[in-house]
């Protein structure tokens, strides 16, 4: 009786057939006891055992590609859920998802295929439909400008997602939802910039992506100094800090107390802060303590923006500097606690009048002070030794640290300076200019303003010198 299709006959045969194949020696024997019918029918059934594994290598399943697919998605979710809030969107959650995978979806057949052509076609379908949605669904008070922006974003970030680049596809995902979620405080906060702010961000502009690029980027002069685009650099890093804090003070004004002026009006300009709250002490004897507070702070600020300055330009001395830096941070700390611990009557607190920090005097006035400090800095260390640049230290950082600091951590990455002789100049550099604005406040405020200031800065000076008395026996 004959097996039906699959039985144990042809399972037999289908074996002895493979085993024939794998044992060349064997085909004989098992040509003469298996029928040909059978070894035929073997044949097929192994044929067709063969098909699927071929239609699964043809489609393998790649846990890469599933979770390109995922963040694509994810990616599409997260800005529709932003797009939800807003009633006139022509587009939310569910079309932004589908937006996002479309573009991973393009993006592998375009790879698949060689050709850009499956991007650009999704593109432009993406970018009609949105249209013809707001076209067809017109809302006044919403042209609809920023949602097809949003959703062609979209689907360029799914397609970055599968050519690899999920992590920054991710992370200017969460950039644009940002933007889009604070429309309202960015518009807030560009109707409070005045004329005058706005050239502040265009010069700033033209110091960093103007004239930076076009300097020659090489050692000249004596000792091999100066380097043109390196003087700009510091430059643009110092203007960059100062216009962050002028910018803060602009925007958020003195809604949040003296503590927030102090801390930007020392990123701005610690000297500039410390000379008018001296000028309010003197003109308002009851916001003494207040004043005396700002200034602490506003110079506790000048040390953290030194070491971060360090951080950035110099990495190497970073961590040796932060032993100068941390005791005084925390000794200046407890200063400001008992300042403020002191306050009796919470005067208002004033912004302080400082210069445009990205004008172009202002930053040819600051390359030329940062080039001549440099080579001062140079010739003595040469001449008389490390003596001779703690002098200039002493001197340069009375009215300015950004100088000395910057020429200090520029000769020591051109390995003219030890590690221990930089960190020495740049904490003297801080004493100097500590004691400067403590005399300015007492010169300008008063004797009761000084001994109120005297409190913090004598201990952020106690803690500079602990920290130079540590690295140095170190």
């Amino acid at each position: 009786m004959p097996d039906p299709a699959g039985g144990p006959r042809v399972r037999r045969a289908a074996r002895s057939v493979v085993w024939s194949e794998s044992y060349p020696g064997a085909a004989t024997l098992a040509s003469s006891r298996v029928p040909g019918r059978i070894i035929g029918l073997s044949i097929a059934l192994c044929r067709g055992c063969a098909r699927p594994a071929a239609m699964s290598d043809m489609l393998p399943l790649d846990a890469e590609q599933i979770e390109a697919f995922l963040i694509a998605t994810g990616i599409g979710l997260l800005i529709g859920l932003e797009r939800e809030r807003v009633p006139s969107a022509r587009a939310g959650l569910r079309t932004f998802g589908l937006v996002g995978m479309l573009g991973a979806l393009v993006a592998m057949l375009g790879e698949q295929l060689g050709s850009p052509a499956p991007f650009v076609a999704g593109l432009v379908l993406v970018g009609l439909t949105i249209i013809a949605a707001y076209l067809r669904h017109p809302d006044p008070s919403d042209p609809g400008t920023t949602s097809v922006a949003a959703l062609v974003l979209c689907y360029c970030l799914g397609a970055a997602s599968w050519l690899g680049h999920a992590g920054l596809a991710v992370m200017l995902a969460v950039a644009s939802t940002v933007l889009l979620y604070f429309k309202a405080q960015l518009r807030g906060m560009a109707t409070r910039l005045e004329p005058r702010d706005w050239i502040s961000i265009l010069q700033f502009g033209v110091l960093s992506l103007v004239i930076l690029p076009m300097l020659p980027d090489e050692e000249m002069g004596p000792y091999g100094a100066l380097n043109p685009r390196q003087v700009w650099w510091m430059v643009v890093l110092i203007a960059g800090v100062g216009l962050a804090g002028y910018a803060a003070l602009k925007i958020a004004g003195v809604r949040y107390g003296a503590a927030f002026v102090g801390v930007f009006g020392g990123l701005a300009s610690s000297t500039a802060t410390t000379l008018l709250y001296a000028r309010q002490a003197r003109a308002l004897p009851a916001a003494g303590a207040m004043a005396a507070l700002v200034i602490v702070i506003a110079n506790l600020v000048m040390v953290m923006r030194v070491g971060a300055i360090a951080a950035v330009v110099a990495p190497g001395v970073a961590v040796t500097l932060l032993r100068v830096i941390v005791p005084a941070l925390v000794l200046g700390t407890l200063g400001a606690f008992w300042l403020w611990r002191q306050l009796a009557e919470r005067a208002e607190a004033v912004l302080p009048t400082t210069g445009n920090p990205t004008e172009l005097k202002t930053a040819l006035g600051f390359g030329a002070v940062y080039a001549l400090v440099l080579l001062a800095a140079a010739w003595l260390s040469d001449f008389a030794g490390n003596r001779g640049l703690y002098v200039l230290a002493f001197v340069s950082g009375l009215t300015d640290v950004d100088a000395i600091t910057l020429s200090s951590l520029r000769l020591y990455a051109l390995e003219r300076l030890e590690l221990i002789a930089t960190v020495t100049a740049v904490g003297i550099a801080m004493l100097a200019n500590l004691g400067f604005k403590l005399g300015l406040a007492a010169a300008i405020g008063g004797r009761a303003l000084a001994l109120r200031a005297a409190a913090g800065m004598v201990s952020v000076a106690l803690g500079l010198l602990a920290g130079l008395a540590w690295v140095g026996l170190g």
